[in-house]
């Protein structure tokens, strides 16, 4: 009996081979992934920090218009402080207008100040004049009242510059210049023009100096009113130079301008209510020296009437 050997199977190589394989592979994974770097906490954290700054940077653009209007919101609004920083910066006292304002302006705020002055001075001056003249003039009418004669009114008018001295040694001079003449009638009318001529005299003095008044209480507010449009002229030149209409800015201009129809204001309605007074009371004053000027030409009647008769002359006609 022939005894068969079994052959070996061709694919036990192979299959050697893939379990070889298997293991070589099982023990080489290891070091592999020991040989691998990790990853540190921190790059993680900038990992996860940098994925949202892409959107961020992606809407940047869209964000910077709305920062450009922003930033000039924020000029326009320091302008509009520094603006009205300028206005607040003057001083709007009375003094410090009229050291800001323009050099016209100056100059007529200065007239204006000299004009007050001058009407206040006339006032002083004025008012004591007329008050010691009247208290004066009341003392000779009552001794001009006393006198029986002319010359009894001589002797108590004896000091010189009175008005009673003027008048009554003014009317003894006509009666002295006219002792020859013939009638009494003529010599009265004399007498009259003369004391109506120191009348009009002694008016004309007393109402010296109130003229000034007149003309101060007439021209000042014009005056102060050139001043006014000198200096609002000259505001709205600068609204052309600095091109604003902001107020403040603008205001302190027109204030130191108006501070000069101000000024003829001041000026002026104290000038026409002082002339006026006086106008009032230089006429009481020449109606008391008209008053002393009728006593003075009663005595000289009286003494022309108490002088004789003087005989009447022949007029002598020759004939043929």
């Amino acid at each position: 009996m022939t005894r068969i050997q079994p052959s070996a199977s061709p694919t036990t190589p192979r299959a050697w081979r893939a379990i070889a394989a298997l293991m070589l592979s099982l023990a080489v994974a290891p070091a592999a992934l020991a040989d691998e770097p990790t990853t540190p906490p921190a790059a993680t954290a900038t990992a996860a920090a940098v994925a949202p700054a892409a959107p961020a940077a992606a809407a940047a653009p869209a964000a910077a218009p709305v920062d450009g209007q922003a930033v000039s919101d924020v000029e326009e609004v320091e302008a509009l402080v520094e603006d009205t920083s300028l206005g607040m910066a003057h001083d709007l006292s009375p003094w410090g207008m009229y050291k800001n304002a323009d050099v016209v302006v100056k100059a007529v705020m200065i007239g204006l100040a000299i004009a007050s002055i001058i009407t206040w001075t006339i006032w002083i001056a004025k008012g004591f004049e007329l008050m010691g003249a009247k208290r004066r003039l009341r003392g000779e009418i009552a001794l001009l009242k006393k006198s029986a004669t002319l010359k009894e009114a001589s002797e108590g008018a004896n000091k010189e510059g009175t008005l009673a001295h003027l008048l009554v040694h003014d009317a003894m001079d006509e009666m002295r210049l006219s002792a020859n003449a013939r009638e009494k009638e003529g010599i009265k009318e004399r007498v009259s023009f003369r004391l109506e001529r120191l009348v009009a005299a002694s008016g004309r003095n007393m109402s010296s100096g109130t003229g000034v008044l007149a003309t101060i209480g007439s021209t000042a507010p014009f005056v102060g009113l050139f001043g006014t449009v000198w200096g609002i002229m000259n505001s709205f030149i600068g609204i052309a130079k600095t091109q604003t209409t902001n107020l403040a800015v603008v205001a302190p201009g027109i204030a130191e301008a108006l501070l000069a129809t101000a000024l003829g204001l001041v000026a002026a309605i104290p000038a026409v209510v002082i002339y006026n007074v006086f106008a009032r009371s230089i006429a009481g004053y020449k109606a008391q020296v008209a008053d002393a000027s009728a006593e003075v030409l009663l005595l000289v009647s009286r003494d022309l009437d108490h002088q004789p008769e003087r005989a009447a002359t022949p007029h002598m006609v020759k004939v043929g």
